[in-house]
């Protein structure tokens, strides 16, 4: 069974021609709009099951911020990016913005179908070597301003910060009251703080953005 979509990208040829593609092999495009911001209005009012958006720059600044929106205005609309993949920041970005896939610009029809069809199963989508080679990056990240790092534990309280560090070494809301002593209710609280103050989806998502910003490191051993 095909999706129900809407496509966007700053340029229209391609967005047409995408949305002129995943027609033929039998997916309901409902509606193709241009520059990419024009995707929050496409799917607040057409309500597919997929969005699928092209980002040709994606470590630009604000190159997110229709997932952002899209995000808080539909979060049942799960969100796939097309973009380039030659700085792996800028798809940590698309994910820590909240997109639930993304597909490389040069890939198959057949690649971007797939990632369609697990945003609509609920799953995330990204292809093995983008992985691959975010988890190298994570592994020896690149110097970065302690701007963010700063920003965020302003943020966060210091009961807070332990539960970013637990949440970082893997640990369950189970684990972290455990470890901490605290009732798990009072745990799934504190989680769910951290992953508002960061603007996480996910605990994923909230130990890459800490990692990514130099946090881990500033607040060092567990508190």
């Amino acid at each position: 069974m095909g999706v129900r979509l809407v496509v966007a990208d700053d340029h229209r040829l391609l967005a047409e021609a995408l949305a002129a593609a995943l027609q033929l092999r039998g997916h309901r495009v409902l509606a193709v709009g241009t520059p990419v911001g024009a995707a929050v209005e496409l799917v607040a009012g057409r309500r597919p099951e997929v969005c699928l958006l092209g980002v040709a720059r994606p470590g630009e600044p604000g190159a997110f911020d229709p997932v952002r929106r899209i995000r808080r205005e539909r979060p049942e609309v799960p969100v796939v990016v097309m973009g380039p993949v030659v700085d792996l920041r800028g798809v940590a970005a698309a994910f820590a913005a909240g997109v639930s896939g993304y597909v490389r610009s040069d890939e198959r029809i057949e690649v971007v179908e797939r990632g369609l069809t697990r945003a609509r199963a609920g799953e995330a989508s990204v292809a093995p070597e983008v992985l691959r080679a975010a988890f190298e990056q994570l592994m020896e990240p690149e110097p970065e301003p302690d701007d963010e790092a700063v920003r965020l534990r302003r943020l966060l309280t210091a009961r807070e910060v332990q539960v970013l560090l637990r949440i970082a070494e893997g640990e369950d809301t189970r684990a972290i009251a455990v470890g901490m002593g605290i009732a798990p209710s009072t745990a799934r609280t504190h989680v769910q703080r951290v992953l508002v103050k960061m603007g996480a989806r996910t605990r994923l998502e909230a130990a890459a953005v800490a990692a990514r910003s130099g946090l881990l490191e500033r607040v060092g051993a567990r508190v």
